[in-house]
Parts: C-alpha cells; structure tokens; sequence
C-alpha cells in the first residue's frame, strides 16, 4: 500500500498541512500511522479531499461533508440533500443573474438619472419585495417605521 506525508499530501492537494491536520481533528480524515513527527495518509486521501473542497465550494458546512463519508472514509453521498442543495443553487444563480442584470442596465442606462428610468425603478421594487420576502422566511421583522 502507498503511504503519503502530510508535505507531500498539502503539495498535491494545495492545502495547507494546518488544514490537513485541522480535518483529521474533526474526522474528515485520518492518517494511518506517523514516520517520525510526520502523519502517513493513504493515497486515497486525495480523492477525500477533492471532494470536501466540491462540498465547500457547494456551500456544505464542514459538518455536513463529514456526515458524507462512511466509516472507512469512502464517500456516501446522501442524494436528497444533494438534490436540495442543487435547488438553493439554482435559485442563487437566478437571484445573481437579475442582479448582474441590474447592475448593466443601471451602468448603461441612457435615462438623465438612474431615478428617472422606469426600467432602474422596476428592478429596484422587484428587490425590495425580494429582500422582505427573504426576510420573512429567514423570521426576521421588519423595523419600526418613526
């Protein structure tokens, strides 16, 4: 069996030995013996560490990707919070298109004023009714008008 160090784990995987050392605290890995001071890793720590760096770029808490490996580390993905994560994607995406939307159009926007573009004002409202809707789910109040 092929055994990496820590050094030669954080230079193929690009994270730092910190780190490394870091997740195998909380049991995202393990190491599975030392030579000398330094951690001896399987090589298939690369592929756990693929995708916990998939699951943070998914926006999964480190919590989260550990409940997605099993026992003996091999991955054990749960495809209902997969699904359910792909959906929150998929409304931010949506969310971050009207925005870069709005953003253009208030950029190149040929009205006097920003305030005089009926387009600009639209978009403005639609964001507002947004943000109290979100505000809503999230069981936040809205501040007392004075």
């Amino acid at each position: 069996m092929i055994f990496l160090d820590i050094g030669e784990v954080s230079a193929r995987a690009g994270i730092r030995p910190s780190a490394l050392r870091y997740y195998e605290e909380i049991g995202l890995i393990s190491s599975v013996f030392r030579h000398g001071l330094r951690r001896q890793f399987p090589v298939e720590v690369l592929l756990q560490l693929k995708l916990i760096a998939m699951g943070q770029t998914a926006g999964f808490s480190l919590g989260e990707i550990a409940g997605m490996f099993g026992k003996n580390g091999a991955p054990d993905l749960p495809r209902m919070l997969l699904h359910e994560k792909a959906d929150l994607l998929d409304r931010q995406i949506g969310e971050l298109t009207a925005l870069r939307d709005t953003l253009r159009h208030v950029a190149d926007c040929p009205a006097p004023t920003h305030m005089e573009c009926p387009t600009f004002r639209r978009l403005l409202e639609a964001a507002g009714q947004h943000s109290v809707a979100r505000a809503k789910k999230n069981g936040l109040k809205r501040p007392a008008r004075t």
